[in-house]
């Protein structure tokens, strides 16, 4: 019998690794040899690397009536996106950009509402202003989905705004590759359409999109190396991307040989016909950027796939949302004052 840790704390929903099979189509793009690529050095045009990331926070769940006697239930929620920038060379420090959080009192479609001002007893703190946007159903979870959409959006909005452009088509000739986007998480569908360097990392193993003969490359990945770039397309053939693995670090004795291995995808046209040369770029360069971004197990338990310029973000975020305890305390007044309590 042999056994192998997760590398990530067992109090993180479902762990670093999961490997549920995929029953979309993969094709091999970039070559048909299945074998380790060597990073590469970061081309000099490349001035800036910007890692998105976004958090959101259901502040209460409510039961609503509107003034023309409408029922349905709803959420106070915030979100808030941001950005850090950092030069890939090392030349400046990072810098934290657009982190900015929004309010929403998401709720059920049929109800009329009006935007909700929290308005605070102390002066100093503040204004907290929830701007209403109906669901897509009655269902108890629909506002804390629609809150998690929201978030997304602006993910996308935020990343492609920032990013160098991708050619489309082999004649197209458009700038090179001087600013990069690395986005937590998948890529969201709609995305392709705004056709930024834009790229997609993924920490964890949800799904194992390689067959059986080409996965063990995977475990004997060196740190830096990559695997060839692979086209996919989803089993409703709806999302297509250019994906590939790159290995940040080396896996410990007692760990799964996958650890520290990481999917990064880009967005893809339908069929697998041209890949573009700013894509293979960016996977030639993705192992060195990673290497130098990667977290360090002593310091962060979701090391190394969590970035470090991640940390710095998270921590913002959470300042701009505000302390939880403080916004229930205020929605609960706000409560109070409607009922004429307060």
């Amino acid at each position: 019998m042999r056994i192998r840790l997760d590398p990530w704390p067992v109090d993180i929903e479902g762990g670093q690794l999961t490997l549920d099979p995929f029953d979309g189509t993969l094709i091999d793009i970039e070559t048909p040899r299945w074998a380790a690529i060597a990073a590469r050095p970061i081309p000099r045009q490349l001035s800036t690397v910007q890692v998105v990331d976004g958090k959101r926070r259901m502040e209460g769940r409510v039961f609503v009536e509107d003034d023309h006697g409408n029922v349905g239930t709803g959420g106070f929620g915030a979100y808030v996106v941001g950005a850090v920038s950092l030069c890939p060379h090392g030349s400046r420090a990072a810098e934290l950009l657009d982190v900015r959080a929004m309010r929403v009192l998401a709720h059920a479609p049929a109800l009329k509402l009006d935007p909700t001002s929290l308005s605070p007893r102390d002066p100093h703190s503040g204004t907290l202003l929830y701007n209403p946007v109906p669901t897509d159903s009655a269902d108890p979870m629909a506002p804390l989905h629609r809150l998690q959409a929201l978030m997304l959006d602006a993910e996308q909005t935020l990343s492609h705004g920032y990013a160098s452009l991708v050619p489309s088509e082999e004649t197209d000739d458009r700038e090179a590759l001087t600013s990069l986007t690395l986005q937590d998480g998948t890529l969201r569908r709609g995305g392709a359409t705004l056709g930024g360097a834009v790229v997609g990392y993924v920490k964890t193993m949800q799904t194992q999109y390689l067959s059986a003969d080409r996965v063990g490359l995977l475990s004997d990945l060196k740190p830096g190396e990559r695997t060839p770039i692979l086209h996919m397309k989803s089993e409703t053939g709806r999302s297509t991307r250019f994906t590939w693995y790159v290995r940040l670090s080396g896996a410990a004795f007692y760990q799964h040989p996958m650890s520290g291995v990481m999917r990064l995808e880009m967005y893809a046209p339908p069929e697998p016909d041209f890949l573009p040369p700013t894509v293979r770029e960016v996977a030639n360069l993705s192992g060195t950027l990673l290497m130098r971004l990667g977290s360090h197990a002593h310091k962060d338990p979701r090391a190394p796939q969590n970035l470090i310029p991640t940390a710095a973000l998270e921590q913002a975020m959470g300042r701009s949302m505000g302390s939880a305890d403080l916004v229930t305390r205020r929605i609960r007044a706000h409560i109070a004052g409607l009922q004429g309590v307060a």
